[in-house]
């Protein structure tokens, strides 16, 4: 399955972020600690030209913890402090300020030796659709200043928001890239739900999850939908169509005579996934990359 889209808004938000750049001190990066570097767009560091920047990993408390901490030891192997986050519960968000003023020191102390009073930290915040930046701003702003929704394509335009006195933040529409090389990047991001459904084929999404949940994350997937055995020849694609049925039949996803609906079976897998309830779970580790 190829999946691309680059709808006309992200080509126009890209532009806007390069003509914005030069007010910009410091780049806030918000990933999806589930699957942080298929969340994260290859376009950013062409866009930011070495700015300052900071990586937040959103979601973690969805995340397999161990494999978070892997990923942000990864980042620190990269020179990027990298900070689990969950923009929705405010989990970490009270640690951003002091690293972000952190990564501009050097100028506020400039401005203090010349006896100036220092501005205040201005901040972009840079992401894929979906992957929390409304959350976080309402978060860091302590009142709901940007709309929210778990869709894609919420946020259509730039604003300036005020955290406080000491930051000011910019926001910017999600931006995906125009095509997903990786077959596997796009099937991560499409589980996990940084593109509309609209576009997918979702059985081609549960099998993926399925499959990954089997090798990964067994006793989970097992716990949730009780089922008692699951295949170990994953290489034969009706192994894991089976589960699917399983989950189907398990969840009352038939259709006339007795078969189960892949459709709606593979509904409930994604959906179930995406709100935590098989368990805490990363779909990518550093080991891969």
């Amino acid at each position: 399955m190829t999946i691309q889209w680059f709808p006309g808004h992200m080509t126009k938000a890209r532009r806007q972020i390069e003509d914005k750049l030069k007010l910009i001190d410091v780049v806030i990066e918000l990933l999806d600690a589930r699957i942080p570097l298929s969340s994260r767009n290859p376009m950013v560091d062409e866009i930011l030209k070495g700015k300052p920047r900071m990586v937040l990993l959103n979601k973690h408390d969805l995340a397999d913890p161990g494999v978070t901490a892997e990923w942000v030891r990864y980042f620190a192997d990269q020179g990027l402090q990298a900070l689990p986050i969950d923009a929705a519960s405010g989990t970490q968000v009270k640690e951003i300020l002091p690293r972000a003023k952190a990564l501009w020191a050097h100028k506020i102390e400039s401005q203090l030796r010349k006896g100036i009073n220092p501005r205040a930290v201005r901040a972009l915040i840079v992401g894929i659709p979906n992957v929390g930046k409304s959350t976080l701003i309402n978060q860091l702003a302590g009142k709901k200043i940007a709309a929210t929704g778990d869709k894609p394509g919420v946020t259509k335009g730039q604003q300036w928001i005020k955290v406080g006195t000491e930051m000011d933040l910019l926001d910017t529409p999600g931006i995906l890239w125009p095509k997903f090389e990786d077959q596997m990047v796009g099937l991560r991001l499409a589980a996990t739900g940084a593109i509309k459904e609209e576009l997918l084929h979702m059985d081609d999404i549960a099998f993926f999850v399925i499959k990954y949940m089997v090798r990964h994350y067994a006793a989970g997937l097992k716990e949730r939908f009780g089922i008692e055995e699951l295949p170990e020849d994953l290489d034969d694609p009706n192994e894991v169509v089976k589960v699917m049925e399983a989950v189907g039949r398990k969840r009352g996803a038939i259709v006339s005579g007795g078969k189960v609906d892949l459709d709606k079976a593979s509904l409930i897998i994604i959906r179930d996934l995406r709100a935590g309830k098989m368990g805490r779970i990363s779909l990518e580790t550093p080991a891969e990359f």
